[in-house]
C-alpha cells in the first residue's frame, strides 16, 4: 500500500507501520497504517464520550486520526493517536491515563498484543 498522505511526517509513520507489522508479524500495526492512509477528511475522529463507552479500564487503544474532548472519561486507558486536542489530553491525563504518539507505543509494544483499534 502506498501512502497517499502529502504530509512527510505522517507519511513516514505509515512506512514505519507497515515495514513493523511484516517484522514482528503484527497485524495491528497494518491496519493503523491502513486507517492512516485515508485521506484527511474521512480519518477518524473520536470524541471522549465515545472512548468512555466502549473501552475497558487499563486498556490501551489506539485512534488513526484525532481524539477530541467532548465528554468526560473516568476510566484508566492509554490512548494513542496522531492527535490530541488539549482538552482531551488534559482529561485523560486528569483521570489517570496515559495520551501517547502512536510511534511512542510502537516503540513500547512492537507486537501490537493486547491493543485495540477505535475509528
Amino acid at each position: 500500500m502506498k501512502p497517499r498522505n502529502k504530509n512527510p511526517v505522517l507519511r513516514d509513520l505509515i512506512m514505519k507501520l507497515q515495514k513493523k507489522s511484516l517484522e514482528k508479524d503484527a497485524p495491528v500495526w497494518k491496519a493503523v497504517a491502513k486507517g492512516l492512509n485515508r485521506p484527511k477528511r474521512k480519518r477518524y475522529e473520536v470524541n471522549l464520550f465515545r472512548i468512555e463507552k466502549h473501552a475497558k479500564s487499563r486498556e490501551t487503544l489506539v485512534v488513526p486520526g484525532t481524539v477530541l474532548g467532548t465528554g468526560n472519561i473516568k476510566r484508566t486507558v492509554t490512548v494513542a493517536a496522531v492527535k490530541f486536542s488539549g482538552n482531551a489530553k488534559e482529561k485523560i491525563e486528569k483521570a489517570g491515563g496515559k495520551c501517547l504518539s502512536i510511534e511512542e507505543l510502537m516503540e513500547k509494544n512492537p507486537n501490537g498484543s493486547k491493543i485495540r483499534i477505535m475509528g
